[in-house]
């Protein structure tokens, strides 16, 4: 996706993608990890999500990604905090206590430029991109990561009723960009409830994604 097509999004407002609770798999499947209290927890294609702020209650502390820096001023203004920020080749870092978050692309991150990181909540960056992106982006996460659990959160559904984002991203797909390095555990299929986008049947699934040894 060209960095246009979500800036716009953010800046007209149209971020229909944009969950007002928390994500149900988050709060049912991320215990799954086996996470200690204070683990490093890295969110990419944030946006302002909710789940940062459930994420940060638990305990946790959040390493974001957002392409949109006026998605990532209104997540701390929301979180009221107030962040510092630091100018890089590559974007803004804002930092605040728990949580830091890259502005920018997220390609160019670095895992020296991130630091440890426990885990990965990936709720809305794999949907959100095109079927050839996904292969480069799973990589490198798994290579900014050093290989660490991760608990992903996808859609299926017939793509010819729908144009994405979010994409359908099938069970075969995550074995051929997962099942390598790691044991693939589905811990949910339901059904979304009013459909996808009110446009068509679809499927969540939630996947958890442990390190092999």
């Amino acid at each position: 996706m060209e960095a246009t097509f979500w800036h716009n999004k953010w800046e007209t407002n149209e971020i229909g993608f944009h969950e007002k609770d928390y994500n149900p798999g988050l709060t049912r499947h991320f215990g799954g990890l086996g996470l200690p209290s204070g683990s490093r927890v890295f969110v990419p294609l944030c946006g302002k999500t909710r789940d940062i702020h459930w994420l940060l209650n638990e305990g946790f502390k959040v390493v974001g990604a957002e392409l949109s820096e006026l998605a990532v001023k209104q997540l701390f203004e929301e979180l009221k905090k107030q962040p510092a920020v630091e100018d890089t080749a590559t974007g803004k870092i804002y930092t605040a206590p728990g949580i830091q978050v890259f502005t920018g692309d997220i390609f160019q991150l670095t895992g020296n430029s991130i630091g440890r990181i426990d885990g990965i909540y990936d709720r809305a960056a794999l949907v959100a991109l095109p079927y050839a992106m996904r292969t480069g982006y799973a990589e490198l996460l798994r290579t900014i990561t050093d290989t660490v659990p991760q608990l992903v959160i996808t859609f299926t559904y017939d793509q010819n009723q729908m144009d994405g984002p979010p994409f359908s991203v099938p069970a075969a797909e995550i074995e051929v960009l997962y099942a390598p390095f790691y044991q693939l555990d589905q811990v949910q299929d339901s059904e979304v409830k009013g459909g996808l986008k009110g446009q068509c049947e679809a499927k969540v699934n939630v996947w958890r994604l442990t390190p092999k040894a």
